[in-house]
């Protein structure tokens, strides 16, 4: 009886295809998410310790990095993505494809992420990384136990936020060919004029959206040790 309900509310939906095309956004969300975290990181802390007054204070470095973050993030996603389609080209061996969507999705989300954790370290008390220095910490010790803890809370909450921006960055590059929920909705839903698919695949990318969100606020809460 449920199979019919199915079959007489949603006649185009094929649902072997629509699996396919989860797994693929999962794909490219996860392992975008994963380097995301990593580079957006490095960038972060590559801001926040070369300036003013920081560990590392240094014009020069600052205002280059500060200048390819804000160049970055400030490119339209789908843009981005056809300005990298040589890169794209190079690196993986093909524009289309998820795989093929992962340099553009790194590209953009990583900038935007970097200025999140940049806040994220700025938040954190200048008292606790003046008693870590009168204990003897080196910088090293400064970065890895008391900036990159004492922040982690608003670092997860950042990647969480940037999570989601990712997912729909998924299905923008699924328009011109990088599969997933994003393709499927545009070429088997709106190409072929079968709302029913359109449907299904936005509520598939919801559902996505509200795991991650609960799985970051989730471990924020965790971490939060106020």
């Amino acid at each position: 009886m449920f199979n019919n309900l199915l079959e007489t509310w949603l006649p185009n939906v094929k649902w072997d295809t629509l699996w396919e095309a989860t797994m693929e956004t999962l794909y490219m969300s996860v392992l975008a998410v994963a380097a995301t975290f990593v580079l957006g990181i490095f960038l972060g802390l590559t801001l926040y310790l070369t300036d003013k007054g920081n560990l590392w204070q240094n014009k020069v470095i600052h205002a280059i990095t500060a200048a390819l973050v804000n160049v970055f993030r400030s490119i339209p996603f789908i843009i981005l993505i056809i300005l990298l389609i040589p890169f794209t080209t190079f690196l993986v061996g093909t524009m289309l494809g998820p795989s093929a969507a992962l340099p553009a999705l790194v590209i953009g989300a990583a900038p935007f992420y970097a200025r999140m954790v940049e806040i994220g370290l700025r938040e954190v008390d200048k008292g606790v990384i003046e008693a870590a220095q009168s204990m003897g910490a080196n910088q090293w010790h400064i970065i890895f136990k008391v900036l990159l803890p004492e922040s982690m809370p608003a670092l997860i909450s950042g990647i969480t936020v940037t999570s989601i921006a990712l997912v729909s960055y998924t299905a923008m590059a699924g328009v011109i060919g990088a599969g997933g929920l994003g393709d499927l909705a545009f070429r088997e839903g709106f190409q072929r004029t079968n709302p029913d698919v359109t449907f299904v695949a936005t509520i598939a990318i919801l559902i996505i959206v509200f795991i991650l969100q609960w799985i970051g606020d989730w471990i924020t809460n965790k971490l939060d040790k106020r």
